[in-house]
């Protein structure tokens, strides 16, 4: 699905930028893409696909910190302790939670 969504995006770009159709169907395109943002379904898509992230990104997160163990550098460890900190509290970086 992501690969799906990003091709489309990527041609949508190319289009605005590689053609000479003016402001009309530039307009056009822009409330196209504003209504498949705000559409349930791909909100819900989008969502569950960052949730999915942060649960793969924990889990190798913690595999690798197992397996490093003392052996990283001291900035590196402090940035992995935020993480940890961050993910228990359940926001992301901009400070909302994914529920």
């Amino acid at each position: 699905m992501r690969y799906k969504l990003t091709f489309v995006v990527g041609v949508a770009l190319g289009y605005v930028l590689g053609t000479r159709a003016g402001r009309e169907r530039y307009e056009q395109l822009r409330k196209q893409a504003r209504q498949l943002s705000q559409n349930p379904a791909v909100r819900n898509a989008a969502e569950s696909a960052a949730q999915t992230g942060r649960e793969v990104a924990g889990k190798a997160l913690h595999q690798v910190s197992d397996k490093v163990g003392d052996r990283m550098p001291e900035s590196v460890a402090e940035r992995v302790r935020s993480l940890k900190e961050r993910s228990r509290t359940g926001e992301d970086e901009w400070g909302t939670t994914n529920t």
